[in-house]
């Protein structure tokens, strides 16, 4: 199989792959990754269902995915929902379930980062509640139109390495606020999420995996201001410097969305399920401080997947 790797995009990646009849659920489409997500795959033929909170915006920033369908034969369509209400995310999948058409492959691409302390609408704090919460109650209620043998990739970040979940106090509720802890700790719960998926799932052949895009200018951004991104840049460089690694570089936008069209439609599921990947490749696990390639032990933690679960449906309210 062709190695790919930090610098590979999105069209490397899927160079001579046909998607034709396949059909993909591709959450966050109204910028950055989500975009590319997908244009990319329905550039190869393949049928994309986008979903967003803003549908206004969404169809402004996806004109370029219509035209790679209409060149390709492939389809793309939208989806209203905003993953800080749980309402919002039940309706959404509520219209999925009843027009039962299945999906091979389910990528949640959508997420806040280092947003200001909030609560969502069911009064989660907004990080934990937009990233996590919401897409736990999103896949769980459509896991039934995941085709056996088809794939669950979730977008997580090598900010999982800020923090581990926090089951204790999900929602910060004794007023230790850290808006990086808190994206950790969102992160964390993605990776933690695909982990158990994966075994609730793999006996029909649908696998889970987690990745980290890599660091791109994208609205993910937009809670920081320059100097906070130079800080976080500098920081990482410090610690990279300090272990003997690479400094850092982003990433253009075709080169982050390349792993999760990777994840979606060309690596092996049997080698990347239940694990965490980052340039097209499955992560090792590494302990060492700082934000860097690799993956902390508390993220693939079976116990802590299924910890994690268990108080996801109590938050929530429902059981899968």
């Amino acid at each position: 199989m062709t190695q790919f790797n930090a610098k590979s995009t999105t069209d490397d990646v899927l160079a001579g792959v046909d998607l034709s009849g396949k059909r993909f659920l591709v959450t966050g489409v109204s910028a950055g990754l989500g975009v590319e997500t997908a244009r990319a795959l329905v550039a190869h033929g393949a049928d994309v269902v986008g979903a967003a909170r803003d549908l206004t915006k969404a169809e402004g920033a996806t004109a370029d995915v219509r035209d790679a369908a209409k060149a390709s034969g492939g389809s793309f369509e939208l989806i209203a929902l905003d993953l800080a209400s749980l309402a919002s995310v039940r309706t959404a999948a509520d219209k999925l379930v009843a027009d039962s058409r299945p999906f091979d492959v389910v990528i949640t691409n959508a997420g806040v980062m280092a947003a200001p302390f909030g609560k969502t609408a069911d009064g989660f704090e907004t990080q934990f509640g937009t990233n996590h919460l919401g897409h736990f109650t999103f896949v769980n209620r459509i896991a039934s139109l995941i085709r056996d043998g088809g794939r669950l990739v979730s977008l997580a970040s090598s900010g999982h390495r800020f923090s581990d979940v926090n089951l204790a106090d999900p929602n910060f509720d004794n007023g230790d606020y850290d808006p990086w802890a808190a994206y950790g700790r969102s992160k964390t719960a993605n990776i933690l999420f695909a982990v158990e998926f994966d075994r609730r799932h793999r006996d029909r052949g649908v696998r889970a995996a987690a990745l980290h895009p890599g660091g791109i200018h994208t609205e993910l951004a937009r809670h920081l201001d320059a100097g906070a991104l130079e800080a976080l840049v500098a920081q990482i460089n410090e610690s990279a410097k300090a272990a003997g690694g690479e400094t850092f570089e982003f990433k253009s936008i075709p080169q982050g969305a390349a792993t999760s069209v990777w994840a979606a439609a060309v690596a092996d599921p049997a080698v990347i399920g239940g694990r965490y990947l980052e340039d097209c490749h499955v992560a090792e696990l590494a302990e060492d401080e700082g934000l860097r390639a690799g993956v902390r032990a508390y993220a693939l933690d079976p116990d802590n997947a299924k910890a994690l679960w268990a108080k996801s449906e109590e938050m929530v309210g429902e059981r899968f």
